[in-house]
């Protein structure tokens, strides 16, 4: 379905959806010390939701067997938490998280440095968290798709990263995955419409290397082709009149 535009109670809804997903990344990313298990992470996430009062939306899409994903280092995305996956020092923890309440929908990710981490990758993470703001800077009602994805595109592009091209945001809201897609690419004023009222989440995968990936045999697990290392932010946000209103923050 089309992304619509959500009603007001619709909209308190998914403020409230969006301070649980924020509230239990923030948690979350505390946890995340070297020998804590990706396993251990998600039981911990699912234990401070239940309290939230949410659901987890991941768990059990299109057979998803757990609340969260957990993606290390050359793994972009949908990591399936494992007790065998044990954090170390230095590694990218990408946290893709997707809360229900009242059933309406909002979907949220943040990258996690373990410990200090090595320059390269520390600042692969600041500028992939700076291009999702730098996204969300230039929407307001009637902006287009390709609008969003350019802003990506001016902050990465000359530092030479891999913007995943495979993979992108997407209209959020009564179903996890909305019309219309949110690449991390564009050109300015192409693409679809998008009006104040309606809610996308916007998600920049990016990596050290080439923005080529491939699906793992465990069927979920998206990683780089050449093994570099990817970062990950995504906000849930409601378009405005003049700007945008992010929900899926504390």
């Amino acid at each position: 379905m089309t992304t619509k535009v959500k009603t007001s109670s619709e909209i308190l809804a998914l403020r409230e959806s969006g301070k649980m997903l924020a509230t239990v990344l923030q948690l979350l990313s505390k946890q995340c010390q070297p020998g804590i298990s990706t396993k251990q992470l998600a039981d911990f996430a699912a234990k401070e939701l239940t309290n939230l009062g949410g659901q987890p939306s991941f768990l059990g899409y299109e057979g998803f067997p757990d609340v969260i994903c957990i993606s290390l280092n050359d793994e972009v995305v949908h990591g399936i938490p494992s007790p065998q996956r044990l954090l170390a020092d230095g590694d990218i923890v990408g946290l893709d998280f997707g809360v229900t309440y009242r059933g309406m929908i909002t979907d949220g990710a943040i990258s996690v440095i373990v410990g200090s981490g090595k320059e390269e990758t520390r600042k692969l993470v600041q500028l992939t968290e700076q291009s999702l703001y730098a996204a969300i800077n230039v929407v307001h009602d009637k902006i287009r798709v390709g609008d969003i994805g350019a802003a990506v595109e001016s902050v990465i592009r000359p530092h030479h990263y891999g913007i995943v091209r495979d993979l992108v945001g997407h209209g959020v809201g009564h179903e996890l995955h909305e019309d219309p897609n949110i690449p991390n690419y564009g050109r300015k004023n192409t693409g679809p419409w998008l009006l104040a009222g309606m809610t996308i989440a916007i998600e920049p995968m990016i990596t050290l290397g080439s923005e080529k990936v491939y699906m793992t045999d465990d069927g979920w697990t998206i990683k780089t082709i050449d093994g570099s290392w990817s970062a990950h932010f995504e906000h849930t946000i409601l378009i405005l009149k003049d700007g945008a209103e992010i929900l899926t923050k504390v």
